[in-house]
């Protein structure tokens, strides 16, 4: 039997340590608990928390907030080259990537790290170094939160872009993500080291022909050398989008700046680093109260302690006008402003 609870606090369910409260709160653990809850409260609104890693809560929620804490994986068949695995909503992700590569399974080696459950993966096409999760998912299974019917949702159905898909445009707010089935190598894995800092962190190991577990190994190194851990300061990781530019827009802007770092992401297309042009701007490092951008990885708003959302908001505000003001470049971002 599921507890609904009212004036919940939110302190523990989302990464940036932010004090805020949902009108009321239901964990579930199975599909038949989400169904019963949705079922028993249909005019109510709902909001859907996962791993509470990608949002920044900026007020209380006056809504139902249903945790979607649904555990387990399956393999659902496999051959000599490849394994399908369906994996539930609620599973920490970085715990399912180590899970995956204990079993010699590739693919998500890349994405080591990344803070966050499961079911949030395909929502946001998460990604790092490289992978993005629509390059190994398959699909996903979803329930309508108002007919309650089940839908599995294939790779090409979610309409993947650049941290886009489906479930942020179209079908944002109707559905809410159950199980993602993942296709990964069992052999001759495509191994992939071009992106950001992973060859210099192997080589500084000696490592010539990396496996799998050492390119996870190496990105974990990266991540912790930059990033912070939430469990020590409030955090959801990187808070902004690497800005995506038309080549001919690029071409502008780094005549006047050629110092920019850049990748190319088509024949048309470049795109920028956004802790870069955040550093450039002067605020890696600067801290506003208890708000403020860390001082390895200007690309992360931290919470010193007791930071309001609004407060990192407005830090948020301030670094987006300064780096247009420097550069032309709107940065967005990539955490759900709540």
């Amino acid at each position: 039997m599921t507890t609904i609870h009212s004036n919940f606090s939110l302190q523990k369910f989302n990464t940036f340590g932010i004090e805020a409260k949902a009108k009321r709160f239901v964990a579930v653990h199975s599909i038949d608990e989400l169904k019963v809850v949705l079922q028993q409260n249909p005019e109510e609104r709902k909001f859907i928390l996962g791993g509470g890693s990608n949002m920044l809560l900026t007020q209380d929620i006056d809504a139902l907030v249903i945790h979607i804490d649904l555990k387990g994986k399956t393999i659902l068949k496999q051959d000599d080259d490849f394994v399908w695995i369906a994996c539930q909503a609620g599973e920490n992700w970085h715990e399912f990537v180590l899970w995956t590569l204990a079993h010699d399974y590739g693919g998500l080696e890349n994405m080591s790290l990344i803070p966050g459950n499961v079911g949030t993966t395909p929502i946001q096409n998460i990604g790092a170094y490289g992978a993005e999760v629509k390059d190994t998912m398959v699909s996903c299974d979803a329930i309508n939160i108002h007919s309650l019917e089940m839908t599995t949702f294939s790779n090409e159905d979610c309409h993947f872009g650049y941290r886009e898909s489906i479930f942020k445009q179209e079908a944002k707010d109707q559905y809410i993500i159950t199980t993602v089935v993942f296709k990964l190598t069992k052999r001759n894995h495509n191994i992939s080291t071009t992106y950001g800092d992973i060859q210099s962190e192997l080589t500084k190991n000696g490592i010539v022909n990396p496996t799998i577990q050492q390119v996870s190994k190496a990105v974990i190194a990266i991540r912790q050398s930059k990033l912070p851990d939430p469990k020590e300061l409030g955090n959801s990781g990187s808070f902004f989008k690497n800005p995506v530019l038309l080549k001919s827009e690029f071409e502008k802007i780094h005549i006047k700046f050629p110092e920019m770092k850049f990748y190319e992401v088509s024949d048309t297309e470049m795109k920028v680093p956004a802790g870069w042009l955040i550093e450039q701007a002067g605020f890696k490092g600067k801290r506003f109260g208890d708000a403020g951008v860390h001082k390895n990885q200007a690309l992360v708003l931290v919470n010193y302690g007791n930071a309001t959302g609004q407060e990192v908001l407005a830090v948020s505000k301030d670094i987006q006008k300064t780096v247009f003001d420097k550069f032309g470049i709107h940065i967005e971002a990539e955490v759900n402003i709540i």
